[in-house]
């Protein structure tokens, strides 16, 4: 009994220590990947700075294993990246911007600053702000986003 006792307490302590434990299920806590609810939402999301992933998607077998992705992605990186989840079928206006015809799809927006020329503008409260949009073509894997922010010189820990 002893000997089990001592086998449950090392996997507990590998799936919570260990970055790279590919078993399941992992222990990832509370989701941290947000739930698309309005386009209001994602700007206040981009605007505190934040790298954001943004996964569109619809109802399909694939869907499911991006949804598993996520949930590990977005625990691995939190605080530093966002992960976004939009159900393309319930807010198809949102979707249809993007321009793609083949979902799901991932797309990582960064870097909001204030765009320069601001133009004519109708109304002086408002300002507008240019947004990094980079579509995600690597591994779908926390080691794919992992790799991808290295290339992009995307901050996603406190050690870059």
């Amino acid at each position: 009994m002893e000997e089990q006792s001592f086998f449950t307490k090392f996997i507990v302590n590998l799936r919570s220590s260990c970055k790279y434990y590919t078993g399941y299920p992992k222990d990832l806590g509370p989701s941290k990947v947000i739930h698309f609810t309005s386009e209001r939402e994602f700007v206040q999301l981009l605007h505190q700075g934040y790298p954001v992933v943004v996964a569109f998607t619809i109802k399909s077998n694939y869907s499911k294993h991006l949804d598993k992705v996520f949930e590990e992605s977005a625990a691995e990186f939190y605080p530093h990246v966002k992960f976004l989840r939009v159900e393309c079928p319930k807010y198809p206006g949102f979707c249809i911007t993007r321009q793609k015809t083949e979902y799901p799809f991932v797309e990582i927006f960064h870097s909001p600053e204030q765009a320069a020329a601001q133009g004519r503008v109708a109304d002086p409260n408002v300002t507008k702000y240019s947004v990094k949009v980079l579509p995600f073509n690597y591994d779908l894997s926390a080691y794919g986003f992992r790799e991808f922010f290295k290339r992009h010189g995307i901050r996603s820990s406190d050690s870059n």
